[in-house]
C-alpha cells in the first residue's frame, strides 16, 4: 500500500473520477459510510452522537456521517462550523440531504459565542470530527481553534474523519507543535499519508487508526515518495504451502552468536526463526553454552564451536576448513545476538562473512564489529550492490555508529538517515523504533505501524533478527517484502499479546505465542457500500468487532 502526500491523494480522487468514471459524490458518499459503519462497530454504546462539520469536502464527510447514524436510530446533533452559503460542491450537496428533522439537531456555528451555547452537545457519548482534512495548511485558526477550545469541555471519545483537524497530512514527525484536535479513532480513506503512518495521532499507541477502501482503482494510486505501509507484505506469508512441500523447501538458517552468559540472546533469534517457518534452524555457538542454547526447543539444531578462555568464540573457529564445515548447506546467515567482542571474536565474524555469499541479517555486536572496522561495511556493501541480500538491523544507537552520527541527528530525521545509508551501501536497514523503518537500496522505504512501548525491553531485537532470517529462508526471491513482513509481525504478535498481558510485563518471548494469530491476521471489519475491509495501520480490532462485521457484511 503506497502512502501519498496530500496533494497526491487529490490527483487519485480526480483521476478516479475524470479517468475512471466514479462521481466525486460517490466518493464522498462511500467514505461516510465507512466512518459510520466504524463508529457503530467501535463504539456500539455510543447512542448520542455529536458531529462537528466544516465547509469544505471533509465536512462533507461528517454531514454524509451524521445522516447514515441518525437514520441507523442514534440521537445525533450536527454543528456547522461556518455560514452554510459558503458551502460548495459535493458538501453543498451533502448539507441539503443533511437538512431534515429526521436527522437530529442541526446548528450552525459562526462564532465562540455560539458555541458556548451548545454546551448539551458535549455531553455526547462519542463525537466526531469533519472540520479540516488532508487539504489542511497549518496554523489552525478561526472557527476551528474556538471548536477545539469548545472540545476540551468533553470526555467523549473522538471518532476523526481522514485526520484530526489540525494534522498537518504530510507531516513525517511524531508530534507536531501546533493546535490539533484530540482522536481517540481515525478513518482514512483510500490510501494513508505521511502522517498517518509516521505521527501519534490518537491519544493511546494503541487506539485505532484504520484506511477504507472507497472506490479508487489501484491505477489511480499513485505516488512519487517512496514510501509504503509494511503491513501491505503480510500476504506475502498467507500463502498457502504446497501439499507435496518439505523441510527442504524452507532454507536452513544458522544464527552464529552467544558467548557465556549472554546465552538468551541467540536461543531466542533461533526459536523466532523457527517459528516463522523455516525448514531448519541450526544454533552455532560456543561450547560451552550449547546445552543451554539446545534447550530452547528440541527442534532446534546446534553447532558447538572453540571458545576463548573468556567464553566468547576462540580463533580457530575462522579457519576455512571449519568455516566451510560450518556453512554447508546454509541459506541464510543470521550473526550478531550474543556474540560479544571478546578475544578473536571481530576476526572470526570478518572471516565468516567472507567465506559466505548467502543472505545475512546482521544484528547487535555484529552491527558493532562493522560500525569499528570500516573497511567490513565496506566489503559487504560491494557485496550487496553486486547481489548479495544484506540487512541490517541497528537501534538508533547502532544506526548513529554505523553512520557516524549522533543519535540525536539520526532521530531528528530517522527517514534521511535511513533512506541515505540504505541507498548508498547498496542494503537493506532496519531502523527500530516506534515506527520501525525498512529502507532498501533502491531508496523506497516501509514504515511498519504495529508494536507498543512493552516491546521496549532485552530479547525484542534478537525475535526480529530470527522472523526476519527465517521468513528470508523460505522467500529468498522476494527479499525485500520478506523483512518488511517480519517487521510488522514482530510488532502485531507483541500488540496481541499485549491485550492480555500490560507494557510493564510484556516479555520480548510472550509474543512467540500470538505469532499465528498474527499471521493470520485478516485487518477488520467490513463496511457497507465498498465491501472491502478496513485496513488496520495501528490498534486491533477487538473480537465483537469482527463478529458485528461481518455478519453486516453478509447482510
Amino acid at each position: 500500500m503506497h502512502v501519498l502526500s496530500a496533494a497526491e491523494m487529490q490527483d487519485c480522487d480526480r483521476a478516479t473520477t475524470e479517468r475512471f468514471g466514479v462521481p466525486s459524490l460517490a466518493l464522498m458518499r462511500a467514505a461516510s459510510a465507512a466512518v459510520a459503519a466504524f463508529a457503530r462497530q467501535r463504539f456500539p454504546r455510543a447512542r448520542r452522537v455529536t458531529v462537528l462539520c466544516g465547509r469544505g469536502n471533509n465536512g462533507g464527510d461528517g454531514m454524509m456521517t451524521a445522516r447514515l447514524l441518525a437514520r441507523a436510530g442514534l440521537d445525533v446533533t450536527t454543528i456547522l462550523l461556518g455560514a452554510p452559503e459558503g458551502i460548495k460542491g459535493d458538501a453543498a450537496e451533502a448539507w441539503r440531504e443533511l437538512n431534515n428533522p429526521a436527522h437530529g439537531a442541526i446548528h450552525v456555528a459562526t462564532s465562540a459565542g455560539d458555541l458556548a451555547l451548545l454546551k448539551n452537545a458535549l455531553t455526547a457519548d462519542l463525537i466526531v470530527d469533519a472540520v479540516l482534512g488532508t487539504g489542511f495548511k497549518p496554523p489552525m485558526k478561526g472557527l476551528a481553534l474556538d471548536a477545539l477550545e469548545w472540545l476540551r469541555g468533553s470526555a467523549a471519545p473522538v471518532l476523526a474523519v481522514d485526520l484530526p483537524s489540525g494534522w498537518p497530512a504530510d507531516e513525517t514527525a511524531a508530534t507536531v507543535t501546533g493546535a490539533v484536535f484530540p482522536a481517540d479513532a481515525v478513518v482514512t480513506f483510500t490510501a494513508p499519508k505521511p502522517a498517518h503512518v509516521f505521527a501519534q495521532l490518537t491519544r493511546q499507541w494503541d487506539q485505532p487508526v484504520v484506511v477504507a477502501p472507497i472506490g479508487s482503482p489501484d491505477e489511480a494510486i499513485v505516488s512519487a515518495l517512496g514510501l509504503r505501509w509494511a503491513g501491505s507484505a503480510l500476504a506475502l506469508v498467507q500463502a498457502p504451502r504446497a501439499a507435496a512441500a518439505n523441510k527442504g523447501n524452507y532454507g536452513h538458517v544458522l544464527v552464529v552468536g552467544g558467548s557465556v552468559g549472554r546465552t538468551g540472546a541467540p536461543a531466542m533469534a533461533s526459536l523466532a526463526a523457527l517459528r516463522a517457518g523455516a525448514g531448519l534452524v541450526t544454533a552455532a555457538v560456543p561450547a560451552p553454552v550449547v546445552p543451554l542454547v539446545a534447550a530452547v526447543a528440541p527442534e532446534l539444531m546446534t553447532w558447538p564451536l572453540e571458545a576463548s578462555l573468556t567464553g566468547g568464540i576462540a580463533a580457530e573457529n575462522a579457519a576455512a576448513d571449519a568455516l566451510s564445515a560450518l556453512t554447508e548447506r546454509k541459506t541464510v546467515l543470521a550473526i550478531g545476538p550474543g556474540l560479544g567482542l571478546r578475544g578473536k571474536t571481530i576476526a572470526f565474524a570478518a572471516a565468516l562473512l567472507r567465506a559466505t555469499t548467502m543472505p545475512v541479517v546482521i544484528d547487535a555486536d555484529a552491527l558493532n564489529i562493522l560500525a569499528a572496522e570500516a573497511h567490513m561495511l565496506a566489503e559487504l556493501a560491494a557485496e550487496a550492490r553486486g547481489g548479495r541480500t544484506v540487512v541490517l538491523t541497528p537501534h538508533p544507537g547502532e544506526m548513529a555508529r554505523l553512520a557516524g552520527a549522533s543519535v540525536a541527528a539520526i532521530q531528528a530525521d530517522r527517514l534521511a538517515a535511513a533512506r541515505d545509508f540504505a541507498a548508498r551501501n547498496g542494503v537493506t536497514l532496519v531502523l527500530k523504533g516506534a515506527r520501525t523503518l525498512i529502507a532498501h537500496p533502491d531508496g523506497s522505504v516501509a514504515v511498519n505501524t504495529t508494536g507498543n512501548p512493552g516491546m521496549a525491553k532485552g530479547g525484542s531485537g534478537d525475535l526480529l533478527t530470527g522472523l526476519i532470517a527465517g521468513l528470508l529462508a523460505q522467500h529468498p526471491g522476494e527479499a525485500a517484502r520478506a523483512v518488511e513482513a517480519a517487521v510488522y509481525l514482530h510488532g502485531l504478535a507483541a500488540d496481541m499479546a499485549v491485550r492480555e498481558a500490560d507494557e510493564h510485563t510484556l516479555l520480548a518471548t510472550d509474543s512467540l505465542r500470538y505469532l499465528a494469530r498474527a499471521f493470520r491476521f485478516q485487518g477488520g471489519g467490513f463496511h457497507p457500500g465498498a465491501g472491502n475491509a478496513y485496513v488496520w495501520m495501528q490498534g486491533l480490532p477487538a473480537e465483537p468487532f469482527h463478529a458485528a462485521a461481518g455478519k453486516e457484511a453478509q447482510e
